[in-house]
C-alpha cells in the first residue's frame, strides 16, 4: 500500500499533516488529518490563582486570544456566583464580535481566497495572499481592511492591545467605554460593512464555479452544536446549546452549558493530539457534530439585523433542511461577519453602553465554574475546579476546532477519494484535500489533548538530513 504525506497542511493556524493511504489499483483507500503539537495548558495552569485564568488561558493562542478571555472570565464569573452588569457584559459581547469578524477576515481573505481568486489548480508560487492582492486587488484590500478594523476595535475596548488584551476581567470589565472611541468606531463601521457586503455579493456569484468542491468538501450528515439565545436567535457570547440532525430536527435544546459533561463526550484518536468531542446520546463516532459559522447559521432560527437577516434568507435556500457542505463555511462567515458590524452598531448605539456600571466584585462563592461562549470557529468551553485559597485544581477546555475533528477526517477522505489519483498524482488535487481543512479554519494550537497513554514519536536525522533511528510509543 502506498502512502502520499501532505506535511505541513498550509495556510491554516498551527502544525497539521494528511495522510492519504492508496491501494494496489491506486485508489484512496483511507486518509487522515493528524495534529502534530500539543500545549498542555490544562496542566501547567495548576495552582494558578484563578484570577490569573483569563490572561493564561489567552496566551494558548495568538490567533484567538479574545476568544479564551471571554471564555475563561465567565468561568470565572461562575466561580464568583455573580452576574455581571448589562454594559460590562454588552462591552464583551462587541470585543467578541469584533474578534469574529477579523478572524473570519483572516481565513476568508488571506488563507482561503488564494484558492477562491486565483484557482486551485493555479501555480502554488503565486497561490497565496500577495499573489491574490496583484490580480484582485480590491478584493483583499478590503478583507486586509475589515481584519485591521476589528482588530482597532479590540484594541481600544480591549485595553490598548490587538492581541492578548487586557480589559476583560472576571466580574466584568477593566474601564467604562470612552465616548470618543464610541463615535470613531461608529464613524469609520460603514466603510468596512459595506466592504463585507460587496465581498459576499461577488463570493454568491462565483460559487458556481465550485460545485464539485461544494459536493465533496465534508458534504456528508452529522449534528450541528452551538449556543442560540432565548428566542432561538444567533448568540455568540452567552445563552443554552441547541443541537440538530442533519434534517433540521432539533435533538437538543435549552442545555445548560454548566451540564455540558452530560451530552458532552471526550474521545482521543492514536494518531492525533487533537480531541475528537462527541455527542454522548449517540456515542462515538456516531455522535459527530459541527461547530463554528455553518453550524451556527443552521440552528439559528434568526439573525435579527438587517442585511445579516436577508442574507441568512437566502442562505437558507441553498438546502431544504440545513446546509451540509463544509465548503458553505466560507458563506456562513462573511454573513457573520455582516451580522458582527451591524451587532456592533447596534450595541454602541445604546446609550447605556458609557455607564461606568462595568463590573462586580466579590471573592469565590463556588470550587467549580463553567463558561461557554462562541468563538469564531465555534463553541469553546472553559471548565475549572479551585481550592479553598482560589488555586487552581483541576481544568478542561474544549476547544471550537476540536469539536470538528471528526468531521475534518471525514471531509479530507471524501475529498480525497474524489480529487486523488494514486497513478496520476497532481499538485491541485492535493491543495483541494489541504483545502478541506481550510474551509472549518482550524486553530490547532488552542485544541490539543491527550487522555491516557500520550503517543509520541521521536525521530533522529543526521546532519545531512538522513533520517537515522525513530522511536515511538
Amino acid at each position: 500500500m502506498k502512502t502520499i504525506t501532505i506535511n505541513p497542511v498550509t495556510r491554516v493556524e498551527g502544525h497539521a499533516k494528511i495522510t492519504i493511504k492508496l491501494n494496489d489499483e491506486g485508489l484512496v483507500e483511507k486518509a487522515s488529518l493528524h495534529v502534530l503539537q500539543f500545549r498542555g495548558f490544562e496542566k501547567f495552569c495548576q495552582g494558578r490563582p484563578y484570577t490569573e485564568m483569563p490572561g493564561l488561558t489567552a496566551r494558548t493562542c495568538g490567533i484567538c486570544p479574545v476568544s479564551h478571555l471571554i471564555s475563561s472570565s465567565k468561568a470565572a464569573d461562575n466561580l464568583l456566583a455573580v452576574s455581571i452588569p448589562r454594559t460590562g457584559a454588552n462591552l464583551r459581547r462587541i470585543v467578541n464580535l469584533a474578534q469574529i469578524a477579523q478572524s473570519h477576515a483572516l481565513n476568508f481573505f488571506y488563507l482561503s481566497a488564494p484558492d477562491l481568486l486565483l484557482g486551485f489548480d493555479s501555480d502554488p508560487s503565486k497561490r497565496n495572499v500577495f499573489g491574490a492582492l496583484e490580480s484582485h486587488s480590491e478584493i483583499v484590500k478590503a478583507g486586509i481592511g475589515i481584519r485591521s478594523f476589528g482588530q482597532r476595535i479590540i484594541e481600544r475596548i480591549g485595553g490598548g492591545k490587538r492581541i492578548h488584551p487586557i480589559a476583560i476581567v472576571p466580574g466584568g470589565m477593566r474601564k467604562p467605554l470612552d465616548p470618543q472611541v464610541r463615535a470613531d468606531i461608529l464613524a469609520e463601521l460603514p466603510i468596512h460593512l459595506k466592504a463585507a457586503v460587496k465581498t459576499l455579493g461577488w463570493f454568491k456569484k462565483s460559487l458556481s464555479q465550485y460545485r464539485e468542491e461544494a459536493r465533496v468538501f465534508a458534504n456528508y450528515p452529522t449534528l450541528f452544536l452551538g449556543l442560540v439565545g432565548e428566542n432561538g436567535e444567533i448568540e455568540h457570547y452567552d445563552g443554552k446549546v441547541r443541537v440538530i440532525d442533519h434534517t433540521g430536527k432539533i435533538v437538543a435544546d435549552k442545555l445548560e452549558p454548566s451540564d455540558y459533561q452530560q451530552y458532552i463526550g471526550e474521545s482521543v484518536e492514536e494518531d492525533s493530539y487533537l480531541k475528537s468531542p462527541y455527542y454522548k446520546p449517540l456515542g462515538y463516532p456516531k455522535g459527530a457534530y459541527r461547530v463554528g459559522p455553518l453550524a451556527r447559521l443552521n440552528i439559528a432560527d434568526k439573525l435579527g439585523t438587517p442585511i445579516a437577516e436577508e442574507e441568512f434568507a437566502e442562505f437558507k435556500q441553498i438546502e431544504r433542511g440545513p446546509v451540509l457542505s463544509s465548503f458553505y463555511y466560507h458563506y456562513a462567515r462573511l454573513i457573520e461577519i455582516i451580522y458582527a458590524f451591524e451587532k456592533i452598531d447596534e450595541l454602541l448605539n445604546d446609550e447605556d453602553i458609557l455607564s461606568p456600571h462595568i463590573r462586580a466584585r466579590a471573592e469565590p462563592s463556588r470550587y467549580e465554574g463553567v463558561g461557554m461562549s462562541e468563538a469564531p470557529r465555534g463553541t469553546l468551553l472553559h471548565h475549572y475546579k479551585i481550592d479553598k485559597n482560589g488555586l487552581i485544581e483541576w481544568v478542561n477546555m474544549i476547544i471550537a476546532s476540536g469539536h470538528n475533528n471528526l468531521a475534518m477526517n471525514h471531509g479530507v477522505e471524501q475529498a480525497a477519494k474524489r480529487f486523488v489519483d494514486g497513478n496520476h498524482i497532481t499538485e491541485g488535487a492535493l491543495n483541494r484535500v489541504e483545502a478541506v481543512i481550510r474551509a472549518f479554519d482550524p486553530c490547532l494550537s488552542c485544541s490539543t489533548h491527550a487522555l491516557g497513554k500520550m503517543p509520541l514519536r521521536i525521530e533522529l536525522y543526521d546532519h545531512g538530513g538522513v533520517l537515522i533511528d525513530e522511536k515511538s510509543r
